[in-house]
């Protein structure tokens, strides 16, 4: 890594001889030269997931008010958050429930059932 200042190189070869034998063995075979200590760090998951979570509850939110409030309970304002966490999220239960109910809901209004 080129362009350090000589107080960087000293803070860098500090961080270096702090580390363990084992993490100092693994920067010297990537290359001592190409390390750069001063990386900012990746956002932690829990970051990078509230902005979901935010979308997931305003949608959630907004679904409920469109319902009227004698239609459901608790158990179902749950499961409301929980499929729509789950769906925001990925998670491919969530999706297989989804497109079940969607599947569901055709054979229904078809009269196939």
């Amino acid at each position: 890594m080129a362009g350090l200042t000589t107080e960087d190189e000293k803070r860098k070869k500090a961080i270096f001889d702090a580390m363990s034998a084992r993490s100092r063995k693994r920067i010297l075979d990537k290359g001592y030269e190409k390390w750069d200590p001063f990386l900012m760090p990746k956002d932690p998951i829990d970051i990078r997931m509230a902005e979901r979570r935010k979308t997931a509850l305003s949608l959630m939110r907004r679904f409920l008010q469109t319902c009227s409030h004698k239609e459901y309970s608790n158990a179902y304002s749950q499961g409301v958050g929980e499929i729509c966490m789950g769906i925001i999220g990925g998670d491919d239960r969530y999706r297989g429930i989804y497109e079940f109910s969607c599947w569901y809901r055709d054979i229904l209004k078809n009269g196939e059932l």
